[in-house]
């Protein structure tokens, strides 16, 4: 018993030294293997007086998204800031729906993504501004619109009515002018829906839109050196900055981003937003500087001229409406005139006819005059008495024409 206790003590033992010994041949290999990795990475360079040094990396600093906010002015499609030392151009660009994408699509999205980094050698930041949909803008040029279409409406009814009036127009003519005067109604009562459905979605604040930048910064400094003067550098960071930007944009053009360099304009409201999130989403940009917030001081008209612009215009609308309708009224007072001499068209063909026999009595004799003044003078009695009777205009009209042919 005690001889086979001993054998496994001495077996155990073996197992044991044998353990030991292979973790430390995998100590050895492990730590020579990292020493020679670092070697290889490790690169002396000579300087030219001879001294041996490391070559520095070149590191980027991590920067704050906001250091780019504070900024002196806004010049050439830049911000510029720390009293010319930093210019700033930043590229927006259209973001993609990446969860719909197949997995084609999206291999290639990513594939672009990858390449945008490794083509990348200057500091970038991406920005991210969420912004309530202001829909003003939009709505004042809908009001706008519907406002001509509207005038256009008015001046197409006053047409028809015309047509109407005048009866000089076929039927086909006048369905074809009802048929755009309907076009042009519904066109403006379409219109006025729109404006109504866009005012209502504007009362909604949850409707949100997401915008993305790319913020590219340059450092004059990188120039080194130097006898330039600051428009010269403003110059050559334009340059610098349009050329990375171009760069940026084509790059994501691979991912299918689309995306554009921002004006100065767009830069103030990128800006403005940012400084201003709760006001910006009452009160926009465009607002601002139409009220003058950008000037040191501001002035309003004289009373005296606000009072008569206002009658000026007045003036002018009441005298538009009056001219209307006194071309109207003339057109009214013609055909009225033109219905009267229709009406007394048989008299008046009675008296040039009795003029004319009368001219011409020597010719056709005296008698022969007479009694075809007489004649005449009988169907005019006729014509009256079938009026009396209550004929209608075209019956007497048919009846005369029959009469005259029997004379003649």
């Amino acid at each position: 018993m005690i001889d086979d206790v001993n054998t496994l003590t001495t077996i155990l033992l073996i197992i044991i030294c044998i353990i030991v010994v292979l973790l430390a041949i995998l100590c050895i290999v492990y730590f020579m293997s990292k020493r020679k990795n670092t070697k290889q990475k490790t690169v002396i360079h000579t300087t030219e007086n001879g001294t041996n040094e490391l070559p520095k990396s070149k590191t980027f600093a991590v920067e704050s998204v906001m250091d780019f906010m504070e900024f002196d002015k806004i010049e050439d499609n830049m911000i510029i800031q720390k009293d010319g030392n930093k210019f700033v151009m930043v590229v927006e660009c259209q973001g993609i729906n990446y969860d719909l994408m197949s997995e084609v699509e999206k291999n290639a999205v990513e594939e672009g993504f990858i390449q945008f980094l490794n083509t990348i050698r200057h500091p970038v930041q991406i920005y991210t501004q969420t912004r309530t949909i202001n829909l003003g803008s939009s709505i004042e040029s809908y009001k706008e619109q519907v406002k001509q279409i509207e005038e256009k409406l008015e001046r197409q009814e006053l047409q028809y009515k015309e047509m109407v009036s005048s009866e000089k127009f076929s039927k086909e003519q006048l369905d074809k002018a009802f048929y755009e005067l309907t076009k042009q109604r519904n066109l403006a009562e379409y219109g006025k829906d729109i404006i109504y459905n866009t005012e209502r979605m504007s009362l909604n604040k949850n409707v949100l839109n997401k915008k993305y930048y790319v913020v590219i910064p340059y450092y004059p400094e990188d120039l080194g050196q130097n006898n330039f003067d600051k428009e010269e550098i403003k110059n050559m960071s334009f340059s610098e900055l349009y050329t990375r930007s171009q760069s940026v944009l084509r790059t994501l053009s691979a991912c299918g981003i689309n995306g554009k360099i921002l004006t100065s304009t767009e830069l103030a409201e990128l800006l403005y937003v940012a400084y201003n999130r709760d006001e910006s989403e009452v009160y926009g940009l465009d607002k601002a500087l139409r009220a003058g917030y950008d000037e040191l001081y501001s002035t309003a008209p004289d009373v005296l001229d606000k009072k008569m612009k206002v009658l000026d215009d007045k003036i002018e609308e009441e005298a538009f409406k009056k001219a209307n309708e006194k071309v109207f009224e003339a057109r009214s007072d013609k055909q009225k005139e033109l219905e009267e001499k229709e009406n007394s068209m048989d008299s008046l063909i009675n008296r040039m006819a009795q003029l004319i026999v009368e001219q011409n009595s020597g010719i056709i004799g005296q008698d022969i005059a007479n009694r075809a003044k007489e004649k005449i003078k009988n169907e005019k009695v006729a014509d009256k008495k079938e009026k009396q009777k209550g004929g209608t205009k075209e019956d007497v009209k048919e009846k005369t024409k029959r009469r005259r042919a029997k004379t003649a």
